[in-house]
């Protein structure tokens, strides 16, 4: 499944804000244009965002290339921090922005920029698709035989460069004869997993059931779910992680209910500059997101509404997390500290 792509200088985006009715991508030539997709989840999940943004800053290399050296560079240094701030959970938006803006500092001459910027931002892109699949066939070893499986948002290939996180590891584990069904949690308020979630295991022909958020303890309770793994917007260097609100809901569930708690990411989600979550910075949505849905107003004028889009989850809940370098298991700073320094 495709989600996003570069093609003659513009940057196609599927508008994930009209799935699953309707299937439409929308070309931008404008960095700035594709900062306010960003934020408004024409294109959303940490890996996909970062790879959106990557394209962008191409799209803003070719508007100022003919500036002279000094312009030119004071220029881009405008468009990543416009990038930069479309939303401020997701690592891997800052994570893809530096290391553009590396490649960029790298070069000679702004001549060649960005021709040099599209190379990297295709790489920045192949890369992941790539960390996903590994991740997948890694992932896919945790995963019992004719497994409950209970995912939480949407972790797949609309959020990422393709084949997906933690939808990649239910991917893998279903091609391997291991998945009897997956149980989707809806995810308020924009409800990403019944659009996205359910939308992508189904055209996948992978079973699916979707479920109200508010069931995923009762079907604990009943034995139906044998894990769960889920998605990362952020890590911290001790493991605690940002991902959608309500993941940490899930989490205490599973700890209560002895039922195996993953979370799958690749190491561009990993933050070892925050000690731990504590330091994660939640991103506020508007409250017309949880008022109502669909332009239906289903809630009083005037009530006080609180939307984060993430919660924090203590890494203590964590039985492993599962990475394009294989699954980590506690002790997890000692585990993530060893796997990035393998890596710089």
């Amino acid at each position: 499944m495709e989600t996003l792509y570069f093609k003659d200088n513009q940057l196609h985006l599927l508008n994930q804000t009209l799935l699953p009715i309707q299937e439409v991508f929308e070309a931008y030539t404008d960095y700035r244009e594709v900062a306010k997709a960003i934020r408004r989840m024409v294109v959303r999940g940490a890996p996909a965002i970062g790879i959106a943004a990557a394209y962008a800053y191409v799209l803003a290399a070719l508007e100022y290339q003919g500036l002279s050296q000094d312009a030119f560079a004071s220029s881009m240094s405008t468009a990543a921090q416009t990038l930069a701030d479309a939303r401020p959970t997701a690592v891997n938006l800052f994570w893809a922005i530096h290391r553009m803006e590396r490649r960029l500092q790298s070069l000679p001459e702004t001549s060649g920029a960005p021709r040099a910027l599209l190379e990297e931002a295709k790489k920045i892109h192949r890369e992941d698709v790539e960390m996903n699949r590994q991740m997948g066939q890694l992932g896919a070893k945790a995963v019992p035989w004719n497994a409950g499986i209970l995912t939480h948002c949407n972790a797949g290939a609309l959020a990422t460069g393709g084949y997906g996180t933690a939808l990649g590891v239910i991917r893998a584990a279903h091609a391997e004869g291991k998945v009897q069904m997956v149980y989707a949690d809806e995810t308020r308020p924009l409800l990403q997993g019944a659009r996205l979630t359910a939308y992508e295991l189904t055209r996948s022909h992978i079973p699916v059931t979707l479920i109200t958020d508010s069931m995923a303890g009762a079907l604990m309770a009943a034995g139906k779910i044998d894990m769960v793994v889920l998605g990362c917007d952020r890590m911290a260097a001790n493991g605690d992680f940002a991902n959608k609100i309500g993941t940490y809901s899930v989490a205490v569930l599973a700890k209560h209910h002895g039922i195996p708690f993953y979370t799958a990411l690749p190491v561009s989600s990993i933050d070892r500059s925050i000690a731990d979550g504590s330091k994660i910075v939640i991103e506020e949505r508007p409250p017309e997101e949880v008022l109502g849905f669909g332009g239906i107003q289903t809630a009083p004028a005037g009530v006080s509404v609180c939307n984060p889009a993430f919660d924090v989850t203590p890494h203590s809940l964590l039985t492993g997390i599962i990475t394009d370098r294989g699954i980590l298991y506690p002790p997890f700073r000692e585990r993530l500290r060893d796997i990035c320094s393998e890596i710089l």
